[in-house]
């Protein structure tokens, strides 16, 4: 009897397969190309220069924008261009996919995922979950306004919240902000997506908000370090951690504080293209502005908080990190509604309603 894998080898086999499900992905929409004439090349604002392939059919599909660009190439001051025939230039290992907006929804039937252009009006759909799948265009082309947005991501494993990496946030609660990142575990049955309810359970009377930038990791991740960590990462998407204050006091540890059912909503959708390092962080209740913050105010950046949370677990595709939320945290009634707004990705917006 041939001797079982060793949990580490089991493990480099996922990532193994994880890598090249990714690139799979990339060849899939490569195959679109199949028949079109020689790439040109189109030179981008530094430090991305990109060649323009015949995959602008993606964009075609999107109403005649911008061509999609699938093949990245990462330079510092200087353009790379590749001829016809050529060998492909590598990408940068940071960069699995190009930039993209992929949304999951449904019109009735069955989620599906599909590409949302830049102006966040029109989704083309394709087959497969990007994160684990092949994917193809299937030619069907729907107007946002027209579907219901999903959650875009459901964590097959878990969502990793971080407390308090604001230090104005953590001056608000009463105390100062951890010199290392403080993690909690949030179940992946409190993730909803854009619109759906959130549900105020009757073990609390105090539920509160707090907007904040969520990561969504793309490739396997272990003990990784902070300088290759937004290399693991997929995209980003938006977040509100639903807190309920009262038993966050009462508990001592946060795990039914921010674990009910409902309690992280995810969306709009995943912003594979993001700096995360200055990004404004805008919540509003009822349309009034209560947070106004950036991301370049966190204790702990993005590749830090990845790196450290990779010290602790095993990250998979598809799991989510909060990365915290700046001031200006409050409670909400039913019957009113939070938006959180995160420059570069979009509006997340959810109604509150009591059980």
């Amino acid at each position: 009897m041939p001797a079982l894998p060793t949990t580490q080898e089991s493990l480099e086999l996922v990532a193994e397969r994880a890598v090249a499900e990714q690139l799979q992905v990339v060849r899939g929409l490569l195959e679109l190309a199949s028949t079109a004439p020689a790439a040109e090349v189109v030179t981008l604002p530094e430090p991305w220069v990109w060649t323009r392939d015949p995959t602008h059919v993606v964009a075609a599909l999107m109403g005649g924008r911008d061509p999609v660009d699938l093949t990245p190439v990462r330079r510092s001051g200087c353009t790379a261009r590749r001829r016809a025939g050529s060998r492909r230039a590598r990408a940068d290992p940071a960069r699995t996919l190009a930039p993209m907006r992929i949304a999951r929804f449904t019109t009735g039937d069955d989620p599906a995922y599909g590409l949302v252009d830049g102006a966040g009006e029109k989704i083309a759909e394709i087959t497969g979950d990007p994160l684990y799948q092949r994917i193809e265009l299937t030619g069907a082309v729907h107007d946002v306004d027209d579907v219901r947005l999903l959650a875009p991501v459901i964590p097959r494993s878990k969502v990793i919240g971080i407390g308090r990496n604001y230090a104005d946030h953590a001056a608000e609660m009463g105390g100062e902000a951890p010199a290392t990142p403080l993690m909690f575990l949030v179940p992946n049955t409190a993730v909803v997506g854009p619109g759906d309810p959130v549900v105020m359970p009757p073990q609390t009377r105090e539920v509160g908000f707090e907007g904040e930038l969520a990561v969504v990791i793309g490739r396997l991740c272990k003990d990784v370090g902070a300088q290759h960590a937004l290399g693991f990462v997929f995209g980003y998407t938006v977040a509100n951690d639903v807190t309920a204050r009262d038993l966050q006091r009462t508990d001592g540890q946060w795990a039914r504080a921010k674990g009910f059912d409902t309690f992280c909503p995810l969306g709009p959708w995943i912003e594979t293209d993001l700096d995360p390092a200055a990004q404004r962080i805008v919540t509003r209740v009822d349309g009034e502005v209560v947070q106004d913050g950036s991301t370049a105010d966190m204790v702990h950046d993005t590749a830090t908080l990845v790196a450290f949370a990779s010290a602790a677990f095993t990250l998979l595709p598809g799991d989510v990190i909060l990365t915290g939320t700046p001031a200006g945290v409050g409670l909400v009634d039913a019957g009113q509604r939070v938006e959180v707004e995160v420059d570069g990705i979009g509006v997340l917006s959810n109604p509150f309603v009591r059980h």
